[in-house]
């Protein structure tokens, strides 16, 4: 039977991978960078990062390998395991303030609380609130929409292609 069906066991590993990233990230070379999310499953353990000037392939490597080394160690995933770390991706919504000024010029969709979607190109990040430029109901109008972080639900990065 596999450990981390445990749960006990789960958030161990969660708050020891928590504790491995944050420890690096005081580290020069990683010191932009945070952490976004950790998905574990049976032999699988997926750690997302971002940072404010956007990830590279050496940050994701050099965290790996201290993760991996955990991993060996203490074999909480058995002897074979998957170990990926990367930044979100695209298909990842927005989960904090800090991934949003890198996406200025964008084009989001914001789910607010109520359920209203909103699609349109971010303009602005404030410390409470975004700015985003909508299709008005006339074609070529646009109009300025504002959103506080309390009323965001979840935002997503869309993916355009320019003719």
């Amino acid at each position: 039977m596999f450990p981390l069906f445990n749960l006990s066991i789960l958030d161990k590993l969660i708050e020891k991978i928590n504790t491995i990233t944050e420890e690096r990230f005081k580290e020069v070379d990683l010191s932009d960078c945070f952490l976004v999310e950790i998905v574990p499953s049976k032999n699988k353990l997926e750690v997302f990062i971002d940072s404010d000037e956007g990830v590279k392939f050496w940050q994701c490597q050099k965290l790996s390998r201290h993760i991996e080394s955990y991993l060996d160690e203490s074999e909480v995933l058995g002897s074979k395991y998957i170990l990926e770390v990367s930044s979100p991706g695209a298909d990842k919504p927005l989960r904090f303030r800090r991934q949003y000024p890198r996406n200025i010029g964008r084009t989001i969709s914001v789910t607010k609380v109520d359920g209203i979607i909103l699609e349109g190109k971010l303009l602005e990040v404030t410390d409470i609130d975004i700015s985003i430029e909508i299709k008005g109901p006339k074609k070529k109008e646009v109009k300025v929409e504002r959103i506080k972080f309390e009323e965001i639900d979840k935002t997503i990065i869309l993916i355009t292609f320019s003719k």
